[in-house]
């Protein structure tokens, strides 16, 4: 079993029959799928991991990581990401750098999958695909992620010590971003298109008590202008259609999530807005034999170091569960 598969393929290990049958199969690669194989493949479970067409989730999206433990002087995200990647294919991990593009969790099992026409099988699956943020969807607003134009000030809002910063959006998550960025920022103003919030009145009488924050109603961001940061957006009244401009060196987009479950629908139990149910608090879902980790279910937190603890939780359920259906002997994962 040693063929190489061709650089075409997106295989990163050999690939032939026996490879496509494997215990654990990790569908993303973010901080959740791969802690989740790292733990899968020191346990001897020889996971197979679908990392996606674009690989390694949001952090490679982000520049500095200053909240991630054990890198006391920060690290570059991509960097981070390239590290969990070498750690879980130091032990083992099979890595295919494609798209999952079919499930079937319900005719029977094991479990298939299928990427394009290839196939798939696995006694249990992992499911690390994660959430992406809602953007503008202006050309320089992708142009400056990362360097002043973000989506979580819990990540981000430290590098903004004693600057003038913008929140757009009018929901409880904007509100929540907006008082967070008061720890740091000299100013928040809020742009809602709107002429009111939508979110809790609770979380408005806070935003409004503050002498930091400054809301504009009826606004939208038309521009993101810059040299190396942000310094300067272009808005315009929805109202009147006035243009303007507001000086800040950074903007945070607060218009919501959508988790990454399209893949899922009609395979597992997903709530309301699209994640996944998990049941009792755990990492089970509907599905028994199926877990998720990470932003795929967790709609709160949405950070790395909560989803790579997700991702070792999954792995332990699922091992537990293997063994309990004779799947694996008690003694595979003696050294977690």
């Amino acid at each position: 079993m040693t063929a190489t598969v061709p650089p075409t393929t997106g295989v990163s290990t050999p690939d032939d029959t026996d490879t496509r049958h494997r215990k654990v199969a990790i569908i993303g690669s973010g901080p959740a799928g791969l802690t989740a194989a790292i733990y899968a493949a020191r346990a001897n479970l020889e996971p197979i991991l679908f990392a996606g067409n674009q690989p390694l989730g949001q952090l490679m999206i982000t520049t500095d990581v200053e909240n991630y433990p054990g890198f006391p002087a920060g690290i570059q995200g991509p960097e981070l990401m390239q590290l969990f990647r070498d750690q879980a294919e130091r032990f083992g991990t099979t890595m295919i750098d494609r798209d999952v593009t079919k499930v079937d969790f319900k005719t029977e099992r094991p479990f298939h999958l299928w990427v394009g026409a290839d196939e798939y099988i696995a006694d249990s699956v992992i499911v690390a695909t994660g959430a992406s943020a809602l953007w503008l969807g202006i050309p320089s607003e992708e142009a400056f992620r990362g360097r002043g134009v973000s989506a979580c000030a819990t990540c981000d809002g430290f590098f903004f010590r004693d600057r003038e910063v913008a929140v757009v959006g009018g929901g409880d998550t904007a509100l929540e971003e907006a008082l967070f960025l008061t720890r740091f920022a000299s100013k928040v103003t809020m742009l809602v298109r709107r002429d009111q919030f939508r979110g809790s009145k609770i979380m408005q009488d806070r935003a409004f008590a503050h002498p930091k924050i400054d809301v504009r109603w009826n606004t939208e961001v038309t521009d993101v202008f810059g040299e190396m940061t942000v310094n300067q957006l272009g808005l315009r009244d929805t109202g009147t259609g006035e243009s303007s401009k507001l000086e800040v060196q950074g903007l945070f987009v607060a218009i919501g999530y959508k988790p990454n479950t399209e893949l899922f629908r009609g395979q597992l139990d997903l709530d309301p807005r699209g994640y996944c149910k998990t049941a009792d608090g755990d990492t089970n879902t509907n599905v028994e034999g199926v877990f998720v980790a990470g932003d795929v279910h967790d709609h709160r937190y949405r950070q790395a170091v909560t989803a790579a603890g997700d991702g070792c939780k999954a792995a332990i359920d699922a091992e537990r569960w293997l063994e309990s259906i004779g799947e694996v002997q008690a003694s595979t994962a003696t050294n977690w």
